[in-house]
């Protein structure tokens, strides 16, 4: 048998792989980087030549995996699902276009916030933007959906979104590939030269054959063999199970010992008559999802009857955090096996930067030139130096969203705090930093906006930066005062020379860029064992 042993993330990898993929798409974030990293690293992938390249953003990432299928190759994108807030756009767009290669998007949610500011369901996503949604319940499902995600694109010339949790993402299993391998797709360009022109007077007749589509594709035999029925004797409760809450149940009942009627989700949209039946049968209905109450909202749609529906929405299950079987065994009644107490003695370790990490050798230095103007001007973004807002720096007052560091520190300048100061990665200022520095250049702002350059996307693993090697002539070119872009290197014995820096731009009342750079700890100690040059 052809079985391997893989996490989520490298099964719709290797089914992306398998089933004729020629382009993989990404910009790096936990839970779905190693989707892209276990691509990027397959000989298979290699031999193919598949496309597999770190975009600078999930929305360079959605259209560049969009023009691909414009050629009629088939074409994956993965990102994390705040991520697909940034390639929003394109996704809610590309349902219009429609496809002419198969494309699949993968988001993959973070419930509990493991290495995320929020928590979502891009459920919502797919149900927005009229576009068939997969939610596998284990590796095996993930890999198999992959396949049948791109033959329904291909169909109804339709984007597909395959939607994983952060456990799915990373916990293995062992999953059983395909004997042949799908051939890549030939180079066809659209029969329809206006395709993806959307245009309104196109784009109005576009969304209305989307609608009709979207009500055909809820029939599909692709869409309907993961949403299945099963039976029970007891009529007490019924349970709607969706994707990987599937699993938590039967891991309290055991997938023989079901003796309620059970439907599992894992494939949408689906017709409302599944669950029609299941309501038919039962006087109580529970609802078990990870994330947001989707199905249930939508079941007390469905539902005038007064009938009893437990879930999120009722206290039943906790709104926020991952649902575990611990979880569903409260919701069903059950005993909960406590954990055990950690002793009084063991200290928390909040996570803190690497030793050697340049990181902290800027804040050190940002900490005291800033220490005259008083406190609350620091604006900061996502990424390892996130970390200086806890002890012992305390050093920054922001982490909205990427790139949101710059456009705060305008704003506050606008509203008259000065000096206004930016803290941003190198990956970040590239992802999102960009447009926010044009902004300050145009309205002439009072900013000071310092790249904290590492060379990497170091929270997530250390994927190469978009901007290594070009980040002083990105600033130039987008208007900076060559004077004012000033180069530090991070190191303790620079300090008294950073701080002189960062002090003289604190107080030019107009843009600055501080471009401080030393190569990632963790990268740099990975190159030397490695004997690589860059």
């Amino acid at each position: 048998m052809n079985r391997k042993l893989l996490l989520g993330d490298e099964a719709i990898a290797q089914a992306g792989i398998d089933s004729g993929m020629s382009g993989m798409y990404a910009y790096p974030g936990t839970p779905s980087t190693e989707i892209m990293e276990y691509v990027q690293s397959s000989a298979s992938a290699a031999e193919l030549n598949i496309h597999r390249e770190w975009s600078a953003n999930e929305k360079t990432a959605m259209e560049a995996a969009l023009g691909m299928s414009y050629t009629g190759k088939r074409a994956m994108v993965a990102m994390k699902h705040v991520g697909l807030n940034v390639a929003a756009d394109a996704f809610i767009n590309s349902a219009l276009t429609g496809v002419n290669g198969g494309l699949v998007v993968v988001s993959a949610d973070d419930p509990s916030m493991h290495s995320s500011q929020n928590e979502q369901d891009s459920r919502f996503y797919a149900k927005f933007a009229f576009v068939p949604c997969f939610e596998p319940t284990n590796q095996q499902e993930a890999y198999d959906m992959v396949f049948d995600a791109f033959e329904l694109s291909e169909k109804y010339n339709t984007p597909v979104l395959l939607r994983i949790t952060t456990r799915l993402a990373h916990s293995r299993s062992a999953v059983e590939l395909k004997r042949d391998r799908v051939p890549l797709k030939p180079l066809l360009l659209p029969a329809d030269p206006l395709q993806f022109v959307l245009l309104p007077s196109l784009a109005r007749k576009k969304y209305r054959a989307l609608l009709e589509s979207y009500e055909t594709l809820r029939y599909d035999a692709r869409i309907a063999k993961y949403n299945v029925f099963r039976d029970g004797k007891k009529r007490e409760l019924g349970i709607i199970a969706c994707g990987i809450a599937y699993n938590y149940l039967i891991e309290n009942t055991g997938e023989g010992e079901l003796d309620f009627p059970v439907l599992h989700i894992a494939a949408y949209p689906f017709p409302g008559d599944i669950v029609k039946d299941i309501v038919s049968r039962c006087r109580e209905l529970l609802v078990l999802e990870e994330g947001y109450p989707v199905i249930e909202e939508l079941m007390r749609g469905y539902l005038d009857s007064g009938k009893r529906i437990m879930g999120k929405l009722d206290g039943t299950i906790r709104r926020d955090g991952e649902m575990t079987p611990a979880v569903v065994a409260k919701a069903l009644g059950m005993p909960v096996a406590e954990g055990i107490d950690v002793p009084a003695g063991v200290r928390l370790r909040p996570p803190s930067f690497c030793r050697g990490c340049g990181h902290i050798d800027m804040f050190n230095a940002l900490i005291e030139a800033i220490r005259p103007f008083g406190p609350g001007r620091v604006f900061s973004d996502i990424g390892c130096y996130t970390l200086g807002a806890l002890p012992p720096y305390n050093a920054i007052n922001s982490c909205v969203d990427m790139g949101a560091s710059v456009t705060m520190a305008v704003g506050a300048a606008d509203a008259g705090l000065f000096p206004s100061v930016a803290v941003i990665g190198d990956s970040t200022f590239t992802h999102s930093g960009m447009t926010g520095l044009l902004d300050a250049v145009n309205k002439k702002s009072p900013v000071t906006i310092i790249i904290s350059d590492n060379s990497a996307t170091g929270m997530t693993g250390g994927q190469k930066s978009q901007a290594t090697g070009h980040l002083e002539k990105i600033v130039a070119g987008i208007g900076v005062d060559p004077q004012h872009i000033r180069l530090m290197v991070p190191l303790r014995k620079n300090h008294e020379e950073n701080v002189r820096i960062m002090k003289e731009e604190f107080e030019y009342r107009g843009v600055s860029v501080v471009i401080a750079s030393r190569e990632c700890i963790q990268t740099a100690s990975q190159r030397k064992k490695s004997g690589t040059s860059d």
